[in-house]
């Protein structure tokens, strides 16, 4: 049986959407609150592996944070992974992740290559 988990940010609309996708299809994901719940530097190298991205391209570019503080920066992977879990309004919603697989849920169509 496969292990479901999503990154979940109930106020955004596109987050609520893809639970919901996983609700309708049987799925009891384990849901985690990365704002309340903010993932280990080691658990974002996961997501990002698991992904397939580069750490930068999990990064919310459009959130004031990014733009005053970082949008000229060029950093490293290690760098963005710190950046990321110092700053978790940066991280990119929602990720699904079933098993050893996860995709970013924009659009909520991307959640069923999951399925």
């Amino acid at each position: 049986m496969a292990t479901w988990t999503i990154y979940h940010n109930p106020r955004c609309t596109k987050s609520r959407q893809a639970l919901e996708l996983l609700h309708g299809k049987g799925i009891a994901p384990k849901v985690v609150e990365y704002l309340k719940t903010v993932p280990t530097e080691r658990e974002l190298e996961m997501l990002v592996m698991k992904l397939g991205i580069k750490p930068e391209a999990l990064l919310r570019k459009g959130e004031a944070i990014y733009k005053e503080k970082y949008k000229t920066l060029k950093l490293n992977d290690h760098e963005w992974i710190k950046v990321m879990h110092e700053h978790p309004v940066l991280i990119e919603r929602p990720i699904i992740v079933k098993d050893h697989k996860a995709v970013i849920g924009r659009p909520t169509e991307k959640v069923e290559d999951l399925l």
